[in-house]
C-alpha cells in the first residue's frame, strides 16, 4: 500500500467516525457571518465588540499539542489564525476536533477575537463545525507541486498552494479588465458573435470540425474573434465594435501557441490601418503600466521598453535585408532552398506558407516593440492594398520579443478584389494547404452592399504571456490535457 493509500485510508477512518457521531460531514449551509478579509479589516472593531462571528475557511496549518491547537485558516480572501483550547470549547467538541481533522478539511469556527501576546490577530473559539471532510493531503507546503504536468492537471492544488500562481491568474483577469475597460472608454460597443461557423474566416489556421445534428451540417469552431461578423456590423451600422472571447486552433502547443485561447479584436469605422497603430499603442502601454506597473520588460530573451514612440519596419525590406529574398519577385524553389539554408523547419507547399515561414525566422531576432508594416497581399487575404503597390497590404503587426503579439489591417472593403482573393485561398485549400482561408460568398454579398473604410485588430493572451515572461500555457487556468483516466 502507497503512502498516499495510507493517509487515504486514514481519513476515511475519521470520516466514518464523524458519521457515527450523527455529524454531517458535507453539510450544505454555513454559519459563516465574516469572509476572512472582513475580519481582518474589522479586527480592532471586532475585538472591542467581544462578540462572537462566525468564520469559515480551510485548515492549512495545526499546530499545538495537549490542551491547545492552533490552527490557520483560508477562505480565499486572506489568512487568519483560531485557537481551540479545551478548558474554552470543551472538552467533547475539543476532542472530537482533534481526532477528526486534518490539514485541508473546510471548517467554521465560532468564537471572540483578541490579539496574543505575540501580536497576532487571532479568534478563540467557541464551537466549531465541520464543512468538508478531505480525503487526500495537500501538497507539502514548501515546495508545492513540481512536477509541470502534475500541476496543470491539478490546477487547483497549485492555486491553492502557490502564490505566484494565484498572483498571475489575478493579474490575468486584471490584463482583460484594463482591455475592456479602455475599449468602451474609446467608444466601442462590446458584442458577441459566433463562435460555430459554417466557414472559419479571420485568420489562417488549421480549424477544429464538428456536426450540427440538428440543420445536418459540417461546422467548424472559429478561429478568430468574430472578424467576418463585426465587420457585418460596421456595414449595420455600428462606428466601433469589440469581442473578448475564446478561439480554437488545431495546431501544436509550444511557448506562444495552443488550442484554445482567448483573444479580443475590434473594428473601427472610418479608421486606417494607420489610426489603429495609434489606438492600439496607447492601449499596450496602458496595460503595461496598469497591469504590470512599469514599462520596460525582459522576455524570451530579449529586453524592450514600450516608452517612446514605437517604431515601424518594413516586412519586404526586413526580409531581403536578412535572407537576400524579395518576397515579391521571388519564387517557391528560391524559397525552399533559403529555408533549407538556414535549416528552419517549415511545413507548407505552397509559397504564401513558405513565406510565412521565412519572415518568422527573420523576426526573431527582433527585440520591439515594433510595428510591422507593408505585407505582401498573397499572406494577407483581407487586407486593403496599398494605392502605390497593389501587392503590399495597409497590415500592421506588433512584433515583442521575437513573436507577433497583434494583427491589423485596414480592411479591405471592394468585394470584387474580396471574391478574387477568396478564389486564390480556394486554390491554396485545394492544393493541400490546410490553413488557407475558407471562402465566405455571404461576406463578399455583405461587401457588395457595401462596408465603410474600417481598421480591425486583434490581440491576446500571447501578449499577457510575453509581458509575464510565461510560457502561454501557463497562464492559463485549466491547460488542456490528455485524461488521466480513461477506460
Amino acid at each position: 500500500m502507497s503512502a498516499i493509500d495510507e493517509i487515504k485510508n486514514a481519513r476515511i477512518k475519521k470520516l466514518e467516525l464523524l458519521k457515527e457521531k450523527g455529524i454531517v460531514p458535507y453539510p450544505a449551509d454555513s454559519k459563516r457571518e465574516l469572509s476572512i478579509s472582513d475580519a481582518i479589516n474589522t479586527f480592532l472593531s471586532l475585538e472591542k465588540s467581544g462578540e462572537a462571528k462566525w468564520i469559515a475557511g480551510r485548515i492549512m496549518s495545526i499546530r499545538g499539542q495537549g490542551a491547545i491547537i492552533f490552527i490557520t485558516l483560508y477562505d480565499g480572501t486572506g489568512n487568519f489564525q483560531a485557537l481551540l483550547k479545551k478548558d474554552s470549547i470543551g472538552s467533547e467538541k475539543f476532542d472530537l476536533f482533534n481526532t477528526t481533522t486534518d490539514v485541508g478539511d473546510f471548517v467554521e469556527v465560532q468564537g471572540i477575537f483578541f490579539t496574543t501576546k505575540r501580536g497576532e490577530n487571532t479568534i478563540e473559539a467557541k464551537d466549531w463545525r465541520m464543512l468538508t471532510k478531505t480525503l487526500m493531503p495537500l501538497p507539502e507546503k514548501w515546495h508545492g507541486l513540481q512536477d509541470i504536468e502534475e500541476r496543470f492537471r491539478k490546477r487547483y492544488l497549485d492555486i491553492l498552494m502557490s502564490p505566484e500562481s494565484r498572483d498571475l491568474l489575478l493579474k490575468k483577469t486584471k490584463f482583460w479588465d484594463t482591455a475592456r475597460t479602455f475599449m468602451k472608454d474609446k467608444g466601442f460597443l462590446e458584442v458577441e458573435t459566433p463562435s460555430l461557423e459554417v466557414t472559419t474566416g479571420g485568420a489562417e489556421a488549421t480549424p477544429f470540425k464538428t456536426y450540427n445534428e440538428d440543420f445536418k451540417l459540417p461546422l467548424y469552431l472559429r478561429i478568430s474573434i468574430g472578424e467576418l461578423w463585426q465587420k457585418r456590423l460596421m456595414a449595420a451600422g455600428f462606428p466601433k465594435t469589440f469581442e473578448i472571447g475564446r478561439a480554437y486552433r488545431n495546431e501544436g502547443t509550444d511557448a506562444n501557441h495552443l488550442q484554445e485561447f482567448t483573444n479580443l479584436e475590434f473594428y473601427w469605422a472610418y479608421a486606417n490601418y494607420n489610426d489603429g497603430m495609434d489606438l492600439v499603442e496607447e492601449l499596450y502601454k496602458k496595460i503595461a503600466q496598469d497591469v504590470f506597473g512599469k514599462m520596460e520588460f525582459e522576455s524570451r530573451g530579449h529586453k524592450f521598453d514600450f516608452a517612446g514612440k514605437w517604431k515601424r519596419i518594413d516586412y519586404r525590406a526586413t526580409v531581403k535585408k536578412e535572407t537576400g529574398i524579395d518576397v515579391l519577385s521571388t519564387s517557391f524553389e528560391d524559397v525552399k532552398k533559403t529555408l533549407e539554408k538556414l535549416n528552419v523547419v517549415y511545413d507548407g507547399s505552397t509559397l504564401e506558407r513558405l513565406i510565412d515561414a521565412l519572415w518568422k525566422h527573420c523576426r526573431k531576432q527582433i527585440s520591439g516593440p515594433v510595428f510591422l508594416t507593408g505585407h505582401p497581399k498573397i499572406i494577407s487575404p483581407l487586407s486593403k492594398s496599398m494605392p502605390d503597390n497593389a501587392e503590399l497590404t495597409e497590415r500592421f503587426q506588433i512584433i515583442i520579443a521575437g513573436s507577433e503579439v497583434g494583427n491589423g489591417f485596414s480592411e479591405l472593403n471592394d468585394p470584387v478584389d474580396q471574391a478574387k482573393r477568396f478564389e486564390a485561398q480556394q486554390e491554396l485549400l485545394k492544393a493541400g494547404d490546410k490553413e488557407a482561408m475558407m471562402p465566405d460568398l455571404e461576406f463578399v454579398e455583405m461587401l457588395e452592399h457595401g462596408m465603410p473604410p474600417t481598421c480591425g485588430f486583434g490581440f491576446g493572451e500571447m501578449l499577457f504571456a510575453m509581458l509575464a515572461d510565461k510560457p502561454i500555457r501557463e497562464t492559463q487556468i485549466f491547460p488542456l490535457m490528455k485524461p488521466k483516466y480513461s477506460e
